[in-house]
C-alpha cells in the first residue's frame, strides 16, 4: 500500500486529489497539510511515502518544506512531489534541488496524478515527460560555470554514460535498449551510481549531470 500525505493550503484541492487517489486500491491518504510547517511535522510523525506538496504555502512555503523533510535522515524513504501551475515552473529547478523526487502540474489528469504517485513510490524520478525535461534542460542551462566534478570521479565509463542518459529524462528501460543492456543490468548501474556520488534518486542526479557540465540543454536531441 502506498502510503500518500497531502500538503496544501487549499481544501478543495486536498479533497479533490484524496478523492481520486482513495479510488485506487494500492492507494491511501493518509494524512493532509494546510501550510509547510505542518506537513514537515505530519512527515515526520507518520513517515509516508509521498507527500504531494504546494510551492505556495503559508507559515512555510512548499521548497523549504520539501528541504527539511528530504534533509531529515529519519525521512530518507519519504519521497515528494511539487504540485505547480504552469505560472510557477521557475519553481521547478529550485523544488528538484531541494530534494523533490518531480512535479505534477495542479490540473493533472487522475491517470497522470495515480501514475506519477506510483513512479515516485517506487523510487524512480517524476522527470519523464517531455515538459519535465525542457523545464530542467531551461534551468540548467542558466548555470554559468559547473563546479569541480569530484563526485563523478568514482564512476565507471559505463556509469558515466548511464548517468548522462538518466538525466535525459530515460527510464530503465529505454537506457537498457540504448546500451543493448537488459533492464536489471540498467537497474543495477544506477543504484550502484547512486550510492557512489550519495545522491537521494535519480532527480538528484539529473541536477548533478548538468550542474557537473556532463550533458548540457539538447544533449539527447
Amino acid at each position: 500500500m502506498i502510503r500518500v500525505m497531502l500538503a496544501d493550503d487549499q481544501t478543495l484541492v486536498r479533497a479533490g486529489f484524496r478523492s481520486i487517489l482513495e479510488g485506487e486500491d494500492d492507494v491511501e491518504v493518509i494524512a493532509e497539510a494546510g501550510d509547510g510547517e505542518q506537513a514537515v511535522r505530519r512527515a515526520a510523525e507518520l513517515r509516508p511515502d509521498v507527500v504531494l506538496m504546494d510551492v505556495r504555502m503559508p507559515v512555510l512555503d512548499g521548497l523549504e518544506a520539501t528541504r527539511r523533510i528530504t534533509e531529515d535522515p529519519r525521512l530518507d524513504a519519504v519521497r515528494v512531489v511539487i504540485l505547480t501551475t504552469f505560472d510557477l515552473d521557475d519553481y521547478v529547478y529550485g523544488a528538484i534541488k531541494a530534494g523533490a523526487s518531480g512535479f505534477l502540474v495542479k490540473d493533472t489528469e487522475p491517470p497522470e496524478l495515480i501514475h506519477g504517485v506510483r513512479v515516485v513510490a517506487r523510487g524512480d524520478a517524476l522527470l519523464a515527460p517531455t515538459v519535465t525535461r525542457r523545464l530542467i534542460a531551461e534551468f540548467a542551462s542558466r548555470i554559468n560555470a559547473p563546479p569541480p566534478a569530484a563526485r563523478l570521479n568514482a564512476l565507471t565509463d559505463r556509469e558515466r554514460e548511464v548517468l548522462a542518459l538518466v538525466a535525459a529524462g530515460l527510464s530503465n528501460e529505454e537506457i537498457a535498449g540504448r546500451l543493448v543492456l537488459s533492464p536489471a543490468t540498467a537497474k543495477t548501474h544506477v543504484s550502484r551510481i547512486l550510492a557512489k556520488v550519495g545522491a537521494r534518486d535519480r532527480a538528484q542526479l539529473v541536477v548533478l549531470a548538468y550542474e557537473t557540465g556532463m550533458i548540457r540543454p539538447g544533449w539527447l536531441g
